[in-house]
């Protein structure tokens, strides 16, 4: 059976769970109008007959069940009807944006021969899908109709700027393809009635939708009481059992129809779509390596860098010129980038390295968003950056003061603590005292223990003081994010002298490569 037939065959599997379900609710209506009909007409437990009084208790029993039946179907209707299938934040493009990139993709669909995606929009992941248009007003039993939109085309913004328009249009293939599944109304309407179960579940009902998406979740309603939360979990329960009813189909469904897509899409630029999947992993690496390395930090003071998109092809050049397993990868720049197929490249970069900030990040606890360009980087958030750690260190060794008397923030007061072996102590304040100040991210970042936390704090005050007493330069790398430069050149030996001096006490190491680079110890550092 081709593809297509075991997808029709499955989203029909969905759409009878659905048809059973409602049977299911209608039937004790049903059988409860015959009874009572039966009892009008006198020929089901006649007034008088010896069988009267068992006909009449199985009416109200009957009754009594097709009510609670149908309040229970009304109740999950009325959740179905308000949950919000879940949408991915994204950056729409229109056709006048991105012309050709339009057009790249409108050629893609008629040599495939499926509909043409609706629109397109950019996401900051690396990844690409179809996501079909929202209706325009929710519907407790959406029907299929053969003249729903195409679905909306979601392209990952970094493939836009780093993959050659070529690979791009390779890549796009069987993505595109799917338009086609999309278009059929038995696989559309058991797509819609999924999507509809797994928001009404994910809701906690359905009746307080919220933003959602592949990135961020909705927000849980407050919870409820009395007869409101007895109903919440009845629809839950009765949700997770059509859910669990269409679990294998619906796997099932994607499959046969991802297996459609690439059996339609194998006859364009098949060899190129194979190079370009090298790419892919390519691409997401040098992406969570930017974002945790380069961008992390400037979030983390307020800064959202507005070229990300531009950063990402920076670092992954770089990758290309030190790793050998990436050899060759430089050579294919020389081609037309994607990004080339919008008319403002820029502009468009500068609003998904907004939404990546505010998907990855959040919001900024005071003050907002203030836009940052790659040339400022090294000042406004290398520099500020180390003063802020070193700052904060300098709270957490005043903590520790004997009777809190604040001291000069000098490395020689620094290295006097962790010599005399205080450095658990130290470690366990600082990570106290971020706890309480700084905003954790999450989706960026694990968990960090009190002594990295130390470790990262006393490389920024060191990078201070070498700063201020002996001619060093803050300096950004694409792949590793903030860098001290001393005399011009990259110093990448300072990591393991203060790791010595904070895991072990050990502190010769780290003041014989202070005394090597020319800073001053007793100097105070300019927090």
């Amino acid at each position: 059976m081709a593809a297509v037939d075991i997808a029709r065959a499955h989203a029909q599997a969905v759409l009878r769970v659905r048809g059973l379900a409602r049977a299911a609710a209608a039937l004790p209506t049903a059988v409860a109008v015959v009874l009572l009909a039966g009892r009008f007409t006198g020929r089901i437990g006649a007034p008088g007959a010896a069988d009267a009084a068992g006909w009449d208790a199985a009416r109200w029993a009957v009754c009594a069940v097709a009510a609670l039946t149908l309040l229970v179907a009304g109740l999950t209707a009325r959740a179905l009807r308000r949950a919000v299938p879940p949408s991915t934040p994204a950056v729409p493009l229109d056709r006048a944006e991105a012309p050709e990139l339009y057009r790249l993709i409108d050629e893609l669909a008629d040599r495939l021969d499926v509909p043409a995606p609706s629109a397109v929009a950019l996401t900051p992941d690396c990844d690409s899908w179809l996501e079909d248009v929202p209706p325009a007003g929710p519907t407790a039993t959406p029907q299929p109709d053969p003249a729903e939109p195409a679905p909306v085309l979601v392209i990952g913004s970094p493939f836009l700027w780093w993959m050659r328009a070529g690979e791009l249009r390779a890549l796009l293939a069987p993505v595109v393809a799917g338009t086609a599944a999309s278009a059929d109304p038995e696989i559309a309407a058991a797509r819609r009635f999924l999507r509809r179960l797994d928001a009404c579940l994910d809701s906690g009902g359905g009746t307080a939708p919220g933003l959602g998406g592949g990135i961020l979740a909705a927000p849980p309603r407050p919870p409820r009481r009395g007869p409101a939360a007895l109903a919440d979990r009845v629809v839950r329960r009765v949700v997770r059992r059509l859910l669990g009813a269409c679990r294998g189909h619906s796997a099932e469904l994607e499959r046969s129809v991802a297996g459609w897509a690439s059996e339609q899409a194998r006859a364009v630029d098949y060899g190129l779509r194979i190079a370009a999947q090298e790419q892919v992993g390519l691409a997401y690496a040098g992406w969570d390596r930017l974002l945790t390395r380069v961008a992390l930090p400037a979030w983390r003071l307020g800064r959202h860098p507005a070229h990300l998109n531009a950063g990402v092809v920076s670092a992954l050049t770089e990758l290309s010129r030190r790793d050998r397993l990436a050899d060759g990868y430089g050579s294919r720049l020389g081609d037309r980038p994607a990004c080339d197929l919008l008319e403002e490249p820029g502009t468009v970069d500068r609003a998904v390295s907004r939404l990546a900030a505010d998907l990855f990040f959040g919001r900024p606890a005071v003050g907002g968003w203030h836009e940052l360009e790659w040339a400022d980087y090294p000042a406004e958030v290398v520099d500020a950056g180390w003063r802020a750690g070193a700052a904060a260190l300098q709270t957490a060794l005043d903590r520790l003061a004997p009777q809190s008397r604040p001291g000069a923030p000098t490395l020689t007061r620094l290295l006097g603590r962790l010599a005399e072996g205080d450095g658990e102590l130290l470690a366990a304040a600082l990570a106290a005292q971020l706890a309480r100040t700084t905003a954790p991210a999450p989706l960026l970042e694990p968990d960090r223990s009190g002594r990295d936390l130390l470790v990262d704090h006393v490389t920024a005050m060191v990078c201070c003081a070498a700063v201020d007493t002996a001619g060093g330069s803050p300096g950004l790398d694409w792949l590793d994010g903030p860098v001290l430069l001393l005399g011009g050149v990259r110093r990448t030996d300072l990591a393991g002298p203060v790791a010595q001096a904070v895991e072990q006490g050990q502190d010769g190491p780290l003041r014989a490569w202070l005394d090597a680079a020319d800073v001053r110890l007793e100097k105070p550092v300019r927090l």
